[in-house]
């Protein structure tokens, strides 16, 4: 095959891979159009045998984490913990809009920080809606929290985004030493998107609400609480002692679901739903197709244009790159294609792609798969999302949040001498 070809066929794999993740014809899962798309790559010779079983080898263990964190989650839920959030965020603002989304962003960090994105997007954005209805508080502004919070807030452990996972493994770093470097780019992400939010909704929170928050003490399962925090500290251990945390977050899974399967609470088949193969297969997939993309020109391509060195101007180029390269192309393939780029350089550089492929998904539907799960959950909730609003709160929250996220990086990564 010619190079040529080569690089025309992987290119057009990938945005046809990309197109049908977004428009997802006739309802079809992601995975239908990747796997015959990396099929074809392969078949054809646009990636070697050896590179796509390497690409596969570095994906494994990563998806093998998703699965276990999705099992959790879903389990978490059907404990009632996602429920007992929406009680106490009800209850705990007593009736006031402004209060409620101090709430909604407390809770939907915690949870994409420590059940990943996955959970607020799909398990959290209904639960606001229904706690904002209840309340008779206009909901925009709380469910537009869910989404933005889903990427940035996604920034603080390994396990809170597929793009942690995969940075995790290209920077070398430990699970706590990861968290430690992007805690107060955390923060300050959450903090600007937070300042923007409430200037950007003034009007849609002076509304207030019609209905006072119920006095009820929501009742907490106390049981999922114990078994989150025996993971993370699980998290904790297994990097300390060199294992992959995957273990940790598969003894979770097996805790809760060995209960709930006893307590009839759930089922195997249930359980084997929420790890959601079809998913799985389109993050492996799309894996290999982007290693052909990058086998066949890209990475050369970018490879003059990604910063080097990890001077703050450096760190400010590359976080810019990837978020540019993730509304382009999304954030997971923007990931896999910059981290080579990135890891020789070190974990700073690695941390300043993840910041721009994390938060630089807030300025466009396409930035991420997070968010256009998101669109569909709110049109289900017959609620329309301007694409000009949509824009315009990115805009404003984006570009302040990503500069000074970065020069949070910055100062943590000469805090801790990295």
């Amino acid at each position: 095959m010619s190079t040529s070809f080569a690089e025309a066929l992987s290119v057009g794999l990938l945005v046809a891979v990309l197109v049908c993740a977004v428009v997802r014809p006739f309802g079809w899962p992601e995975a239908v159009v990747a796997v015959p798309a990396a099929a074809l790559v392969v078949g054809t010779g646009a990636i070697s045998v050896d590179h796509a079983a390497e690409e596969a080898a570095r994906l494994g263990p990563v998806i093998g984490f998703l699965a276990a964190v999705l099992v959790l989650a879903q389990l978490c839920d059907d404990e009632g913990l996602f429920h007992a959030c929406g009680a106490w965020m009800a209850r705990t603002s007593a009736g006031r809009s402004g209060r409620l989304l101090v709430q909604v962003f407390a809770a939907a960090s915690v949870i994409t920080a420590v059940l990943s994105l996955d959970a607020t997007v799909v398990l959290l954005t209904p639960v606001v809606f229904a706690t904002a209805a209840r309340l008779g508080a206009r909901p925009k502004p709380h469910v537009y929290a869910c989404t933005h919070l889903s990427n940035t807030a996604s920034l603080l452990l390994p396990v809170s985004n597929l793009t942690n996972l995969l940075a995790l493994a290209a920077s070398g770093l430990s699970f706590t030493r990861f968290a430690a470097l992007m805690a107060l780019p955390w923060v300050v992400a959450i903090g600007v998107e937070y300042a923007v939010f409430r200037r950007f909704f003034a009007a849609d929170l002076d509304a207030g609400a019609t209905a006072e928050g119920t006095a009820a003490e929501p009742e907490m399962p106390l049981f999922a609480l114990l078994t989150i925090a025996g993971t993370l500290a699980g998290f904790v251990l297994t990097s300390v002692v060199g294992i992959d945390p995957a273990w940790a977050a598969l003894a979770g899974a097996l805790v809760l679901g060995v209960r709930a399967l006893a307590r009839r609470r759930t089922t195997p088949r249930a359980v084997l739903r929420s790890v959601s193969v079809p998913f799985l297969a389109f993050v492996l997939a799309l894996g290999v197709v982007v290693r052909a993309v990058v086998d066949n020109g890209l990475a050369e391509a970018l490879g003059d244009l990604v910063p080097t060195g990890h001077s703050l101007a450096a760190l400010l180029g590359i976080a810019a790159l990837a978020a540019v390269l993730a509304n382009v192309i999304n954030n997971l393939p923007a990931t896999l294609v910059l981290l080579p780029l990135t890891a020789p350089a070190g974990p700073g550089a690695v941390l300043a792609v993840l910041l721009g492929v994390n938060i630089g998904p807030n300025l466009t539907y396409a930035g991420s798969l997070a968010t256009l799960l998101w669109r569909r959950i709110v049109h289900a909730h017959d609620t329309e999302v301007g694409l000009g609003e949509f824009t315009r709160l990115g805009l404003l929250t984006v570009p302040a949040s990503l500069v000074l996220a970065v020069v949070a990086l910055w100062g943590s990564l000469h805090a801790f001498g990295v």
